[in-house]
């Protein structure tokens, strides 16, 4: 046997200790990054017109993924501040995080004391929790942006958002989307608040949140070992495939590709009871066993529509479609069950590399389909959506629908005009060339990104022609439904 030189195990042994380091380094602080001032941008040139500014200092602080750190904040427009207070702040996502030098926060609004405190901010509701989104893949800046403007319109709740600028330690960070957080209140998920106490019959019903989603990042789960590590204390996992096959199960542990966990969102891992746990459970298995059982011969009654709001279901197919979202259905995916009421889908979540931004968003083909041209990734669409496309009174409701919001909100006109109302903000202030003379990546490939414009221009062009292909695509195929 020929043998290996005497410094190769060197050099392995130099590769994995570059890679423990490199693996380290995405989960240290965030530095303090002054190099973007080098246009001479200040906070007094900014806050001037509509568009708002909103200032952190962290005091000398770096920024961690986590936990938060405490922070001082205002928020400046039309010349007068007109928000100011303490917040705590720590680095936000999972994949964005660790490939792009635009960071995105999450942000809690805190009083004298650190604690949390709900705040309205810049006309939204009260709440504590917040997001600085900072597009930078997605050079048009709008595609989250644009797609919850258009779920609001067809009256499904999405997070409000609100285009603004960012100051951080005095160093200009760009344009930012200040956004909500999807949570459970009055305002926003409105479903009962489930106590732990809640165990008879009829307030054990309601309400959860629960998410299909990687295990970091986003769901402030970094501490259970990454994105694809789940256990039973923080999700329960279907008994079916994403084929709709019975699952032989082995104990939790990492994510295999035909494995579909429920991530419980409200109440969270520390506030669910086992009770709460066995009923959620329960409810989802009896919908996939009555969607797998039924018989879709015309006639024939549907049972898995006693468990779900099929409407609701309809409208999440058609937003998500709308978009070719490569994560929808699989990751970043919200559903949600009120006291007494059926299991519904959405909101709607993470749109920023849908709409023909990454090459797995195709204006021709279904994501619903996605497995079968993306058989070995880890997350996977599970088998509802397959299964409900079967039923031709599923496909009738969609084909209602969506003819109904393409004679309205899902028109050509109204998609545009959406886009350019949100545009006029950012060009009357002139945030768009800001932006980009902070982050210089006009005309230079980022990961997921399948098409780059030379300029600003051509990257919205690009948008405005992958979506009318996109719905004349979907005219087509839901006609012949």
């Amino acid at each position: 046997m020929k043998r290996l030189p005497l410094f190769f195990p060197v050099l392995i042994l130099l590769f994995f200790s570059f890679i423990a380091c490199e693996d380290e380094k995405m989960d240290t602080p965030d530095p303090i990054d002054n190099s973007g001032n080098k246009e001479g941008i200040q906070l007094d040139d900014l806050g001037t017109a509509d568009l708002p500014v909103i200032s952190i200092f962290t005091n000398g602080q770096a920024i961690p993924n986590e936990p938060k750190v405490p922070a001082d904040y205002s928020i400046k427009q039309n010349n007068n501040t007109i928000a100011t207070g303490r917040i705590g702040i720590e680095l936000r996502g999972s994949t964005s995080r660790r490939l792009f030098e635009k960071k995105s926060y999450g942000l809690e609004t805190w009083d004298s004391n650190n604690k949390d405190l709900d705040v309205a901010l810049l006309g939204f509701p009260e709440e504590e929790d917040w997001i600085l989104y900072g597009p930078y893949a997605d050079k048009t800046l709008l595609r989250n942006i644009l797609m919850y403007d258009l779920s609001n319109q067809i009256g499904v709740y999405a997070a409000r958002t609100q285009f603004v600028e960012v100051m951080l330690n005095e160093t200009y960070m760009g344009v930012y989307v200040f956004m909500e957080k999807l949570k459970r209140d009055n305002d926003r998920i409105d479903i009962k608040r489930l106590e732990m106490t809640d165990m008879d019959a009829e307030s054990i019903t309601g309400g959860y949140i629960l998410k299909i989603d990687k295990t970091s990042g986003d769901n402030d789960n970094d501490d259970w070992g990454g994105d694809a590590i789940y256990t039973e204390d923080m999700s329960f996992r279907s008994d079916y495939d994403t084929n709709g096959e019975a699952l032989s199960f082995a104990p939790f542990g990492g994510k295999q590709g035909q494995e579909t966990y429920f991530l419980y969102e409200y109440p969270d891992v520390d506030d669910i009871t086992n009770q709460q746990r066995d009923y959620i459970k329960k409810y989802i298995d009896d919908f996939e066993d009555a969607l797998l059982s039924d018989d879709f011969s015309n006639g024939m009654e549907r049972t898995y529509t006693d468990y779900i709001s099929v409407k609701s279901f309809t409208r999440f197919f058609i937003l998500n479609e709308l978009a070719a979202n490569p994560d929808a259905y699989r990751i970043s995916t919200f559903l949600y069950k009120d006291r007494d009421k059926k299991l519904r889908m959405g909101p709607i979540w993470d749109f920023n590399i849908a709409l023909g931004m990454d090459g797995r968003s195709q204006p021709n083909q279904w994501i619903y389909q996605y497995n079968e041209r993306v058989p070995n990734d880890t997350w996977l669409v599970h088998f509802w959506w397959t299964r409900l496309l079967e039923d031709p009174l599923f496909r009738t409701e969609i084909k209602t629908q969506w003819q109904n919001y393409r004679a309205n909100e899902l028109s050509n006109a109204n998609i545009n005009a959406t886009i350019e109302d949100r545009l006029e903000l950012l060009e009357q202030n002139n945030a768009i060339d800001r932006n980009f003379e902070r982050w210089d990546v006009l005309g230079v490939g980022l990961p997921f990104n399948s098409f780059v414009g030379k300029d600003y221009e051509e990257e919205l062009a690009y948008l405005k022609d992958w979506l009318e292909d996109r719905v004349a695509w979907m005219d087509s195929e839901i006609g012949r439904w």
